[in-house]
């Protein structure tokens, strides 16, 4: 695809994915504060400056915003003012304001959970291996296979995107015997190849039993359902899998951090997500796409959540602190405290979006 259309295709997929997401996330804020009786002032789509006023009647001032990322919800008396309301969020009991905030999060958890289940229910991909390498004098090379033939089924025993095995245990499994592989060429032909492998005896870590390596995964267009039950049991072991590797992965970013800041994180930022979002799309389908959306959902709740200002997370931590010591912690104190965090947030993804950009000037 030309320069200037991928670039277009990445803006618009980052808009309408990430802004949608959180987007998502405000709705979250917006109806627990109506069902708690919290006036709402201003739903905004995208981010300030405004656009376009959209709806005047009712007390909530509904608008369009000049960057089309997500959106906001901005509630009477959330900066800590207008206390004696008793329709505003500093007038509401903790519990109510703790619901509100972590209400965001749990629409992206819960939206993440929708969309692992929907494609374990309806379209999980059924997934091969790419061959990037042939060794010489080896059975995949005796068979006729070359390097980019992509490899589906051994034996007949296809494999899904969700399923615990793969076209490599297949292999392994029936080392040392005759298999039939289905097979798509580098031209796109299908065609079925009888190999018959190395015995499990002459197979190590580092050589297979059909001699092919640098193997990538691939998808060939072929999908498989799952009844409820498993497509539930699937997207809850999907949302406990990347919640764990969010976590890890934020303690590995900011141990990374302090140690060399000039090393490459193992993040990418708003440049790098638009890019790949984009690359994703081209090469493995929209299937394939909504389920990086489902991780970025996950992503956006974990991170919410965490006690940092001013994320919901830091702002849930400022009212309980709040709570434990009272008027010791002054208003002006938590509007700084909210400033500063979120200077901290911009400096990053200007840090991280700097390495970004590096690695599209490095990419051939």
């Amino acid at each position: 695809m030309d320069g200037v259309l991928f670039a277009l295709l990445a803006i618009v997929l980052f808009i309408v994915i990430l802004g949608g997401l959180v987007l998502i996330h405000e709705i979250g804020h917006y109806v627990t504060a109506k069902s708690m009786k919290v006036r709402v002032l201003e739903f905004g789509i995208g981010f300030p400056p405004r656009a376009k006023v959209l709806r005047t009647k009712g007390e909530t001032l509904w608008t369009l915003n000049w960057l089309p990322i997500g959106g906001f919800v901005r509630m009477d008396g959330e900066d800590g003012d207008a206390a004696d309301d008793p329709r505003s969020f500093s007038a509401k009991s903790l519990r109510v304001r703790l619901a509100i905030l972590v209400s965001g999060v749990v629409m992206n958890i819960v939206l993440a959970f929708v969309i692992f289940f929907v494609i374990a229910w309806v379209a999980s991909p059924v997934v091969g291996v790419k061959i990037g390498q042939v060794e010489a004098g080896s059975p995949a090379a005796a068979a006729g296979l070359q390097a980019g033939d992509q490899i589906y089924r051994v034996n007949g025993e296809a494999y899904e995107f969700f399923g615990e095995r793969s076209v490599v245990n297949g292999l392994r499994d029936h080392a040392g015997q005759t298999v039939s592989l289905d097979v798509v060429r580098v031209d796109g032909s299908r065609s079925s190849v009888s190999a018959t492998l190395r015995p499990a005896s002459d197979t190590n870590a580092t050589r297979g039993a059909l001699g092919v390596s640098k193997l990538q995964q691939s998808y060939n267009g072929a999908y498989v359902g799952h009844d409820i039950g498993v497509s539930a049991g699937i997207a809850t072991q999907q949302l406990t899998h990347w919640g764990g590797l969010i976590l890890s992965g934020l303690g590995d970013l900011v141990g990374g951090f302090i140690k060399d800041p000039t090393a490459p994180p193992p993040a990418q930022g708003p440049i790098g997500i638009a890019v790949s979002l984009a690359d994703l799309l081209l090469n493995s389908g929209p299937v394939l796409t909504l389920f990086v959306a489902g991780i970025l959902s996950v992503n956006l709740g974990v991170v919410n959540i965490l006690p940092f200002p001013p994320l919901d997370g830091g702002r849930m931590a400022m009212l309980v602190i709040k709570r434990l010591f009272g008027t010791r912690v002054s208003l002006r104190a938590e509007r700084l405290t909210y400033a500063v965090g979120f200077v901290f947030l911009l400096v990053f993804i200007f840090w991280v979006s700097g390495f970004d950009i590096a690695r599209l000037g490095s990419t051939p």
